[in-house]
């Protein structure tokens, strides 16, 4: 009789999770006969495995999930190709794609807030492909530092203006906005929502419009957090005059910077008289931070044995990224904890980030970066 009872309870429970309300994924992919098409949910904790079929030779497949109880995130996923997807409530999301491309020559039809997600998917492989460009140019010697540095600001910005306007400004309440605040370059987010007042005005759009919408969802209140941290690390301080201390102005005039490196020692500029100095004032959470470091390790790498030193200052809002990041960097980083609003950064007039300065073995301020049209030549005259 027991028996019977967790039989039939099974069999209760087994029919109300059949009854509940399911969204479907369904589709084709060709020429991936034998292969493992994974369903997976892109959940705020990572990535969740749902569902899996083998591909039999017309690469037909069908899944069901029940519906989220608000918009989310999934993504179809061959080998290490990957389709994003999102999902509002039941709709049926139809997908059709070959093997060889399956991650860009895709359709979708059921989901526009999809459509919108493969164009900024596109959007965003075309950006990275062009600074992939651009760093095997500087790697080459093709083009200088000076170029390499603004192109991939010049980029970077045309992507941000036409990303805002077009997907997260015109319409804030999608998933498209969403996806498209947490895109990345070079595994960097491309908006910087804890350290550039503008790119927080984004989160900030989009939390505000979700939050009006599904105010219970976790996405709702991580988007809000993220948005609350960002305005607190880039609120602009009361005191707006920057009074530089005696004591900062060594006898030749440069601007002397005393901040702790990641083993909590002060590192100061003026300890590195005798030797040719790159200050590099940066943020390493930032989607040209990579491949600017890349710029400034290659010069190390040259001239660190004929007397150049690196002293990078980092505006970083998280400390813990700053650390994790700087680790395996062979020159000197310091963090000045007051990020952006450093008024360290503003004695130097700082106006964009990253931003290098030239120190020569005197302990005098040679040049700023923007006025060096070729930086590898100027650290040369240097040594």
């Amino acid at each position: 009789m027991k028996k019977i009872f967790f039989v039939a309870l099974a069999a209760v429970a087994l029919s109300a999770c059949d009854s509940e309300p399911k969204f479907k994924v369904e589709g084709e992919v060709s020429d991936a006969d034998g292969k493992m098409l994974y369903l997976e949910a892109s959940a705020l904790e990572g990535i969740v495995p749902l569902d899996s079929v083998k591909l039999k030779g017309d690469g037909s497949f069908s899944f069901k999930q029940v519906r989220p109880a608000s918009p989310e995130f999934y993504r179809l996923r061959v080998d290490d190709k990957v389709i994003n997807f999102s999902v509002d409530s039941t709709e049926t999301v139809q997908v059709k794609a070959p093997y060889a491309d399956f991650a860009t020559a895709y359709t979708v039809e059921g989901s526009p807030n999809s459509l919108k997600m493969k164009e900024l998917t596109l959007k965003q492989i075309e950006l990275q492909s062009k600074v992939n460009a651009l760093l095997q140019s500087v790697q080459a010697h093709q083009i200088g530092a000076d170029v390499f540095e603004d192109s991939i600001a010049a980029l970077l910005k045309n992507y941000k203006d036409d990303v805002k306007v077009r997907y997260i400004f015109a319409a804030p309440n999608t998933a498209a906005a969403y996806f498209a605040l947490f895109q990345k370059l070079n595994n960097y987010l491309i908006f910087d929502p804890l350290n550039s007042k503008d790119d927080v005005k984004c989160f900030a759009a989009v939390a505000t419009s979700l939050n009006n919408f599904y105010p219970h969802a976790d996405r709702s209140k991580n988007l809000y957090n993220i948005v609350i941290k960002g305005m607190k690390n880039t609120r602009t301080p009361q005191q707006k005059v920057v009074d530089i201390p005696e004591e900062m102005v060594t006898e030749t005039g440069v601007i002397d910077i005393s901040l702790r490196d990641m083993k909590g020692n002060v590192r100061k500029l003026s300890d590195l008289k005798g030797k040719a100095v790159i200050v590099d004032f940066t943020i390493y959470q930032n989607a040209v931070s990579a491949t600017h470091n890349y710029m400034l390790r290659d010069l190390y790498n040259k001239y660190a044995s004929q007397g150049l030193e690196i002293y990078q200052v980092s505006l970083d809002a998280d400390e813990h990224y700053w650390k994790t990041t700087a680790d395996n960097l062979p020159w000197v980083c310091v963090r000045d904890a007051n990020g952006v609003y450093s008024s360290i950064a503003a004695s130097y007039n700082v106006q964009t980030l990253p931003s290098v300065f030239l120190v020569n073995k005197n302990n005098e301020l040679s040049a700023r970066g923007e006025s060096v049209k070729d930086l590898e030549a100027a650290v040369k005259a240097l040594l």
